[in-house]
This record gives C-alpha cells, structure tokens and sequence, in this order.
C-alpha cells in the first residue's frame, strides 16, 4: 500500500465518479521532490494520472488545499495555459484521509537537479518567465476566479499568514525569524494591479520539454494577490539553486524578461525578495517540524532545517538590515 493512498480505495471511488477511466487494477508510487502535499502516479497498465492529498499529519489551516488546487487547474486549462487537466475531485477526508483530486498525467522532465539544466539555458529559464508573465496576464474574472481571493490588502495578508504558520510549527528558536517578520510588517507595498499568482513558481514546479515549459503544477498556494511576489519567489529559488549553471540567465535578465513581457513596473523588489525569502524559511521550518514528528514521506526532509536561518539572514540583507 502506497503511504496515504489506498488504491483499492482509490479505484472504487474511480469507477463510481469517473466510470470507464480505469481498465485495470491500479499500481502506483511516489513521485520525488514534493516538500509538502504527496503526489502520486497511479497507473491501470495503460494510462497513467496523478493524484495530489495533503501531507500526512499536522496540517495547517489554510494550507494544502486540494479543492483550490483543482478550481484553479480547471479553470486554466480551457485558457491554453500549460497545467495538466483536472479529472475529478474528492472532498471526503474518510475515503484515503484527506482530500484528494485526480489529474492527467503530462509527459516531460522535471529538472530537480541543476545539473539536467545545463543543455536547456537560457531558453528554458526564459520560457518559464514568459509563462509567469502569461499567468499574471489571465483575466481572472473571465474565468471564473473572480472570488478566488482579494488583491486589495494581499501584501499585508501575506505577512499575517505566514507568520501565524509560523507560529503553528514552532519547535525551536531562529535568529532573526521574527525580527525579519516585525519589518516585513511594517512596510507593506500596495498591489497595483491583481493577477491570479500561483504562490510556489519556480522550474522544478514545472514539466518542460526541451526548451518549452509544458505543464505548470503545484497550485495549492495560488490565489489572486500581487504578481510582484511571485516574481520574487522565482528570482528566490532561482539563485538558491541553478543560477550556477553554465549559460544561465542572469537575475537581472529574468527581471528584464518579465518585465518586456508584462510590461510591469519592476524597479524595487525589495520588499518582495525579504518577503519571498520569510515565506521559504517559513515553509522550511513547518518540513522541520513534520520531519521532527515523524510525518514526512520521502528523502532530503533532514537537511531542510538547515535552511531557515539562513533565509532569514537573506531577507535582512534584502531589507537593508544587515
């Protein structure tokens, strides 16, 4: 049995709410890399889906949301922008634990390691700021998004939020962690323009091929707010973890990509990387604390500890504090 997914389970709710998608009996594993919700590849020996739940234990109000994560994918999908589509949503906890929803599988590569980059860049780092600029370029209202979240205050909400997730995954003291949220506070920007904002965008949160992004995933975070913040996000991952790759764009050229795309105003992003970086660390510490309780599925969750600090050190250094 797959951890957190019954697949006898799985294939009577399947043949009830989707009948004929299954043929055979079900197989599936783990894929690798998720830091948060688990995410599946299930198989009946033919066809193959994907199915997203919340982690195992300890999870925190208004986090992995499955049901936000499947509204958003369906309403994209007709747009043509690049997300996998949507098969079915569960809502009832008892039928695997948890929430679940069912999408199709998207054949590409997940670049997780720098490494596999090397043969792509610049090209692929620049058709992943293009498709974030698409993204923010949605008419969410058209869609159906119209109340998937409030633009207006979202900068301040951000900070609120992640503190009070903070706040419910503390287990040790980090330096500089609360300081950095006290100056976050105080300085919120005004959103100028609301957009949906997928919240986690970053190249291993997407499936490419070759040169071309073809599948944009992991939306339990998204909601309408400022695009600004996931420009941030990305700039954040980006110089964590590929920026070293032969041939890679630099910040400032992903900047300028965005920014001939969108055609937004990008002249201070200050606030917005110090508040990326309290996001990630907050992220960070909520894996420690599930690692810490036994409830994490997977490898690499010992070491993600180790980051928090770090980033909170970043964010001053953002801020001009350091």
């Amino acid at each position: 049995m797959l951890p957190g997914l019954d697949l006898h389970v799985l294939r009577r709710y399947l043949d009830d709410a989707v009948p004929g998608l299954v043929r055979g009996d079900l197989s599936g594993e783990v894929i690798a890399g998720g830091r948060s919700n688990l995410t599946y590849v299930v198989t009946d020996g033919t066809d193959r889906w994907v199915v997203r739940r919340p982690p195992l234990g300890h999870v925190l109000a208004t986090a992995h949301d499955m049901g936000r994560e499947y509204r958003v994918l369906t309403a994209l999908s007709p747009t043509g922008y690049p997300v996998p589509s949507t098969i079915t949503f569960s809502a009832d906890p008892d039928l695997v634990g948890a929430p679940f929803y069912v999408m199709q599988f998207v054949e590409g590569d997940v670049h997780r390691e720098a490494s596999s980059l090397a043969a792509f860049v610049p090209s692929l780092i620049f058709d992943l700021v293009d498709r974030l600029a698409d993204l923010h370029a949605v008419d969410y209202g058209s869609v159906g998004l119209g109340d998937f979240g409030r633009p207006d205050g979202y900068n301040e909400r951000q900070v609120r939020r992640w503190k009070k997730q903070l706040d419910l995954s503390r287990s040790r003291s980090v330096p500089g962690l609360d300081e950095l949220h006290l100056l976050l506070a105080a300085s919120p920007p005004p959103v100028r323009q609301g957009t949906i904002v997928h919240g986690d965008f970053r190249i291993d949160n997407a499936i490419a091929v070759g040169t071309r992004i073809v599948g944009v995933l992991d939306w339990e975070m998204s909601t309408l707010g400022d695009p600004l913040s996931d420009l941030a996000l990305l700039l954040l991952y980006t110089a964590d973890r590929t920026l070293s790759v032969p041939g890679h764009p630099s910040l400032d050229d992903m900047v300028s990509q965005y920014a001939s795309r969108s055609g937004r105003d990008v002249s201070d992003l200050h606030w917005y990387r110090a508040m990326a970086a309290f996001k990630l660390a907050v992220i960070s510490e909520g894996i420690h604390f599930r690692f810490t309780q036994g409830l994490t599925v997977g490898d690499g969750f010992d070491v993600v500890g180790e980051r928090v600090a770090p980033l909170a050190a970043m964010g001053h250094d953002f801020l001009g504090e350091n």
